[in-house]
């Protein structure tokens, strides 16, 4: 990694340069808080109190167990989405300015990069062989940028589309058709699919559950869609037509067709007539497989998320409330290093634990959590403001 400005002054903000596409920081910022604690801090508050309205936002701070989608599923396949449209800004005046041959090198470069950052975040060398986690999220991240970044710097953008959709399908078909040992084709139960099978025999190392991994091997395959839809997503924004506001709506309608599409194609609008040709095909929603129709649901909140920022932020230019998700945004994996080492829970037990946390009672926790994530915040701005930020 390296620096890309350090000073004891404060440094120049994002926000003064007029062609910076700040929403989308501030959207990397926001999926990242819920990382970072705030996630925590819900399920917290959760414990203590039972009304409907904090049960409803606890139980969208979680997974589903399999088939489903809840916003904390949004998460990673968000920030992967995000991935794909700093691609599209990151390198495109790379190969206008220095070549193909330059952003191949810089693409192959920080994927090594993010993938040894994975390796190092599950313990590293810290576990002995096999208990070393050689897959999982920034694992993920660095395989889907390394190829999305390779097919962004040499095809257009109706071919990226084409590859995106051949990816979605071709997942399908192998999940629909190839038959699983001593299961048969077409089951996507836990440890009934192709997925998870494929994990079992081939993927070493330790895996997340036990015998398989929701970053696992064949699933990496619709991954890359999902970041090939930010690039798709990017080229929209970075493009000088149509106006800002026309892409915003753009970008609202796609989410909400990819959304509406992924839906059906996973079988949610079932005894709807008109869509009962997509019956034999019916993939389920479920993220631990990163099914195709997961990918556009995920991909279509994504894109749509993208757009209402963009419209607030970048056309309307409300952005009084931007700031902590600014500070966030612009050192994201840095701050996920940082929380995976540094354990800022813990480290808040040193202000409100002890006597504090008895006179709080059943509070205590949800205020050592809140701590924990005001540390993280201070941290950002503090990064922010001395112009710190981290990039591989």
């Amino acid at each position: 990694m390296y620096t890309a400005a350090m000073s004891s002054n404060a440094g120049p903000s994002p926000l003064a340069n007029p062609d910076r596409v700040v929403s989308l920081d501030v959207l990397r910022g926001f999926d990242m808080l819920w990382i970072l604690g705030a996630d925590e801090l819900v399920h917290a508050i959760g414990r203590q109190n039972h009304s409907p309205f904090v049960n409803g936002l606890v139980k969208q701070m979680s997974h589903n167990a399999w088939e489903g989608f809840a916003f904390y599923d949004l998460i990673f396949p968000m920030f992967v989405f995000i991935v794909g449209v700093s691609v599209v800004f990151s390198l495109s005046k790379l190969v206008a300015v220095s070549g193909r041959s330059v952003a191949v090198k810089r693409v192959i470069f920080r994927a090594i990069i993010l993938y040894l950052l994975g390796i190092l975040y599950y313990g590293g060398a810290a576990n002995i062989w096999p208990g070393m986690r050689l897959v999982g999220v920034l694992q993920r991240i660095a395989l889907c940028y390394l190829s999305a970044g390779l097919l962004f710097i040499f095809f257009r953008p109706r071919t990226l589309a084409i590859v995106a959709v051949s990816l979605l399908l071709t997942y399908w078909a192998l999940m629909a058709l190839v038959p699983v040992p001593g299961v048969g084709r077409g089951n996507y139960a836990e440890r009934m699919n192709l997925a998870d099978y494929i994990d079992k025999v081939a993927l070493p190392g330790r895996q997340h559950s036990k015998d398989h991994d929701p970053e696992g091997l064949l699933s990496t395959i619709p991954a890359i869609a999902s970041c090939l839809l930010g690039v798709l997503a990017g080229l929209l924004l970075r493009g000088e037509r149509p106006q800002p506001w026309k892409k915003a709506a753009i970008l609202l309608l796609a989410g909400a067709a990819s959304v509406g599409l992924g839906m059906a194609w996973g079988g949610m609008f079932h005894g709807v007539p008109q869509l009962a040709f997509l019956t034999p095909m019916k993939f389920p929603v479920i993220k631990k497989i990163w099914s195709s129709s997961f990918v556009l649901v995920a991909g279509g909140y994504s894109t749509a998320l993208l757009g209402l920022f963009y419209l607030v932020i970048d056309v309307w230019k409300v952005r009084f409330w931007t700031l902590p998700f600014l500070w966030i945004g612009m050192n994201a994996i840095t701050l996920y290093m940082l929380e995976n080492i540094f354990e800022f829970p813990t480290f808040a037990n040193r202000f409100v634990g002890g006597n504090v946390a008895q006179a709080l009672g059943p509070w205590a926790e949800v205020t050592r959590l809140g701590v924990a994530l005001l540390m993280v915040l201070l941290l950002a701005r503090f990064l922010f403001r001395r112009g710190v930020f981290m990039r591989i």
